[in-house]
């Protein structure tokens, strides 16, 4: 049985070690399709899993990589032939399931979203799992009510990959657009990707008061922790926070106060089981409502042997925008 390059994660006596290897076509797991992956794409989640810095991954061996982009080569699903393009993301890959950071995946075809029409393996990848999060929050704000003419939306996290590309759609679709971050450094970057305003995290990183003064009318955080309760505070009657990421922290020091005293809500974003439908309609709004060059400009390009320690850099929060994973 031939065999592919992939990075493969093994348990180790403290920990994990994660190594490029070349992996056994007979270890894949099951699934009715066969990919040939051409892109990956390295988020905040493969960072954690290719440095062991959290429990992301729950089998092992495991592939690492949480999502990719290719050509289906084998397939018994009906919805799916060799040469069909495809995207997959989520659904427990370099989790449960063996990842992306390989030649070759074999998956469920009902995982799978057809790559949309005018966007290429590459872009679909630049775009990647932190992008199509960010579209699925701009998507509940859009659910819940709000338009650029409801206020100020507040971006956190605003020069990382979730971030940049939540700045870019939402300034793209009307919206005044308040970026936070922890590099002002990156003032000139946020605000070529559409930011109105920037501040500095430090803002929000205080204790926060049961309510505050109104600033937002809604958001999308992916930095949870006193961060998200700070932002909870400050929103608007009848606003809300699309709440998608944790890098500091799982903690929630808040109060009830915003939303029974303000009507606030809470929108939990889940990329990693999200059903098909809402998959689709997430990729088909990125593949319009994003705009290409703004996308070129946040992407860098790596190979698969530079991921390991791409992924240590991520953590550390030297990474701006979005990185794409050449695989062949």
């Amino acid at each position: 049985m031939a065999t592919f390059k992939a990075i493969r994660i093994d348990k180790a006596e403290k920990g994990t070690t994660a190594a490029l290897a070349q992996f056994d076509e007979a270890e894949l797991m099951d699934g009715d399709v066969t990919v040939a992956v051409e892109w990956s794409t390295l988020n905040y989640k493969d960072g954690l899993a290719v440095t062991g810095k959290a429990p992301v991954v729950r089998r092992f061996p495991m592939i690492a990589g949480i999502d990719f982009a290719g050509t289906v080569e084998q397939s018994s699903h009906p919805d799916w032939k060799a040469g069909d393009r495809v995207v997959c993301n989520g659904w427990g890959m370099g989790e449960t399931h063996l990842g992306a950071y390989a030649e070759k995946a074999r998956v469920k075809g009902d995982w799978l979203v057809r790559l949309p029409e005018g966007m290429s393996a590459r872009e679909a990848m630049a775009i990647g799992t932190a992008g199509y999060t960010a579209m699925l929050s701009v998507l509940a704000l859009e659910k819940h009510g709000l338009t650029p003419n409801s206020g100020p939306v507040v971006v956190t996290g605003a020069a990382g990959g979730v971030g940049s590309v939540a700045t870019a759609v939402l300034s793209k679709l009307g919206y005044h657009v308040i970026a936070s971050t922890g590099r002002m450094s990156e003032a000139d970057y946020l605000k070529g990707l559409g930011a109105a305003e920037v501040i500095d995290r430090a803002e929000l990183a205080g204790a926060a008061k049961p309510l505050a003064g109104e600033r937002w009318a809604g958001g999308v955080d992916s930095v949870g922790s006193t961060t998200l309760a700070n932002l909870l505070s400050m929103t608007k009657y009848g606003g809300a926070i699309a709440a998608c990421g944790l890098a500091a922290g799982m903690d929630l020091p808040s109060s009830v106060a915003p939303f029974i005293l303000r009507g606030v809500c809470l929108l939990g974003i889940d990329s990693v089981m999200r059903p098909l439908p809402q998959r689709k309609l997430a990729w088909n709004r990125l593949a319009t409502d994003l705009d290409k060059k703004k996308l070129a400009d946040i992407t860098q390009e790596i190979n698969l042997d530079q991921v390991i320690g791409t992924g240590a850099q991520i953590l550390a929060g030297q990474v701006r925008g979005r990185i794409v994973v050449k695989i062949v």
